[in-house]
């Protein structure tokens, strides 16, 4: 097994661009099924040849997509390389916000400290700066 490096920041960037649009995530997940002509995409969409051409070469930028000549047409095909490591990025990241929910969670679940006279401690304060104003 290849060990992945990390994505810098620029691919970073190119992935998520990438998957901002439903066209390019529908044409990845496409592309993940089967090897397909650019022309055999661009037939599923009510764009133009061109615009369906133009996420290809999003897709491609950012490495989610390869594409190669045969003969004429130009075939496209996912790259599961990247996408494991865009996939392993967003585990990063899910496991980034678990743990803060965890500890956030342990916060909440502590005892709250008691202060002896069961009121609030801000409302003895506030009680006692009301009575040093009057008194002033």
């Amino acid at each position: 097994m290849v060990a992945q490096r990390e994505l810098s920041e620029a691919e970073v960037d190119r992935v998520f661009h990438a998957l901002a649009t439903s066209t390019r995530r529908d044409i990845l997940r496409r592309t993940i099924e089967r090897e397909q002509s650019v022309s055999t995409l661009a037939a599923e969409y009510e764009m133009s040849f061109a615009a369906v051409q133009k996420h290809v070469a999003v897709l491609e930028a950012a490495n989610l997509i390869v594409k190669r000549a045969e003969g004429r047409e130009r075939l496209v095909r996912a790259n599961p390389e990247m996408i494991a490591r865009a996939r392993a990025l967003l585990a990063r990241y899910e496991e980034l916000w678990r743990s803060r929910i965890a500890r956030l969670d342990d916060l909440l679940a502590e005892p709250a400290p008691s202060t002896g006279s069961g009121a609030h401690p801000a409302a003895t304060d506030n009680t006692d700066n009301a009575r040093t104003e009057e008194g002033d």
